[in-house]
């Protein structure tokens, strides 16, 4: 054996994890002299970042102290702290009093705070790196190296968004206080809107506007204008972004949004004439056929210079599976920001191999998916899902929830379940053959009745009403907008 070869068995020398104890104490010394100095740092910094456990138990315990308006010191702490632990030569109620005695100035406490954290940061990101080593090393033969990667994306992205990515519980006290900043939006917002403006006052009116972490389906049968109706959201969203810079130096949606669409029917370019129709008012059929005037095709260059500023953001991959889709989400919110999220639709999109020939077990593997992802990025998901053919032999045509293909889960992850319904398309295609047959009077007094109008049906509202918005229906815009005469919406209350 050649002695000079190298030697892959020698272990690596064994590195500390980042820490500063001594930042750690002094943060606490001033805690514990000042306890204003808690307050500068409460709102970022927990128990869990600090690295040696005596100091996260005397955070926590001063913390909780502050919180019920007591005073925190060293007389307070140390009978709730174990008196037996020694601390080097020192016990815990000498060690408390050295924290105290060396305290120094409270001006310096945020920075300490700071340092603490992003130390906490650094240790986080190792443990996932050498999540990453481990798993890459002995990975089961069935997850790919793909599957890893979107693992490893997810946790990222939400270290990236939190600072922490595992999970947990929060205090009923903190979620009262995201409730009542809700309220408190909503409250002052333009339309008082709790969520995302639609665009379409009379949805707004019964939603709220569109709620983040919400997964709404929306749902109809081929040709009652589903896809149209999320264009149109979509685009009154993104156009009317006004983005916020928060004192953290964080961009927040002030207005409007940033918007993905997952286009995994139509091409890129289809969504586009679609969006130009809507907004220039020039037949969607007319662009594709070349049939416009010159004025038309002024309208059209005028209305792309516009539309390219607007953060409307298009992936047309066919059949993309849940994993990849929520991979390219993070990824869009994390670079640019997200604020809504389109999945046209749910039936052309797949699962994992795991659920095998089960179409029904794919689909809840994807529902449940896109609801994870919904409270995951804290946005809403607008999901498109066929109905069933069984809606047609139906005297009533009016879609119900049974309607839904694969019904079971979409009807169950979903929080809205909407549903598109054109009454005119239906008694278009009752049309008598005949003019002079007494039927045409009663059938053309009919179809004047419905013609260029639509349904919104909200057959599942977690967090409202159900019932029925009336909205009108350009069908050569493909265009969706509140009728003139709000008479025409009627809700269950």
């Amino acid at each position: 054996m050649n002695d000079l070869a190298p030697s892959f068995q020698a272990a690596a020398p064994q590195r500390e994890a980042p820490n500063n104890l001594e930042v750690e104490q002094a943060l606490l010394g001033a805690i514990l002299v000042n306890n204003s100095a808690f307050y500068r740092v409460s709102d970022f910094l927990k128990p869990e970042h600090f690295y040696e456990p005596l100091h996260r138990k005397i955070y926590e315990l001063a913390g909780d102290t502050i919180r019920m308006d007591k005073i925190a010191n060293t007389i307070t702490l140390k009978t709730h702290l174990p008196a037996n632990v020694k601390v080097g030569d020192l016990t815990v109620a000498q060690y408390l009093a050295r924290l105290a005695a060396e305290a120094v100035t409270i001006i310096n406490a945020e920075d300490y705070g700071r340092t603490i954290y992003d130390l906490a940061i650094r240790r986080q990101l190792i443990e996932i790196g050498e999540d990453v080593v481990n798993t890459a090393y002995d990975a089961p033969i069935d997850m790919p190296p793909s599957e890893q990667i979107e693992e490893t994306e997810r946790k990222l992205f939400a270290l990236a968004e939190t600072g922490r990515y595992e999970g947990g519980f929060q205090t009923f006290e903190n979620a009262v206080s995201i409730a009542i900043d809700m309220a408190g939006k909503a409250f002052e917002s333009d339309g008082h809107l709790s969520g995302i403006s639609t665009g379409l006052a009379t949805l707004d009116a019964k939603m709220g506007g569109l709620q983040r972490s919400d997964l709404i389906i929306l749902a109809g049968r081929p040709g009652m204008g589903k896809t149209s109706l999320a264009t149109n959201i979509a685009w009154n969203v993104a156009s009317s972004y006004e983005p916020e810079v928060l004192p953290d130096g964080t961009i927040e949606a002030k207005q409007g949004g940033v918007v993905a669409f997952y286009s995994l029917e139509m091409s890129g370019e289809q969504l586009a004439t679609r969006i130009i129709s809507e907004q220039t008012e020039v037949s969607s059929s007319k662009i594709r056929r070349g049939d416009i005037t010159e004025a038309d095709f002024d309208k059209l260059v005028a209305c792309s210079q516009t539309m390219q500023k607007v953060p409307l953001y298009i992936d047309q991959t066919g059949g993309i599976s849940i994993a990849q889709l929520s991979a390219r989400a993070r990824r869009l919110k994390r670079q640019r920001g997200l604020d809504v999220l389109v999945v046209d639709y749910v039936q052309l999109m797949t699962g994992s191999k795991k659920s095998g020939e089960n179409r029904v077990q794919e689909v809840t593997e994807i529902t449940t998916g896109l609801k994870a992802l919904a409270k995951e990025l804290n946005v809403p998901i607008i999901a498109l899902s066929q109905l069933s053919r069984q809606v047609e032999n139906r005297e009533d045509k009016r879609p119900q929830l049974s309607d839904l293909r694969e019904s079971g889960s979409i009807e169950q992850d979903a929080d809205v379940v909407l549903f598109v319904y054109r009454e005119e398309y239906y008694v278009q295609n009752l049309e008598p053959r005949d003019p002079d047959d007494p039927a045409y009077d009663e059938w053309k007094m009919k179809l004047d009745k419905v013609k260029g109008t639509a349904d919104v049906i909200i057959a599942k509202q977690r967090h409202g009403p159900t019932g029925t918005a009336n909205l009108a229906f350009q069908a050569a815009y493909t265009r969706f907008a509140d009728l003139a005469d709000p008479s025409y919406s009627s809700f269950d209350e």
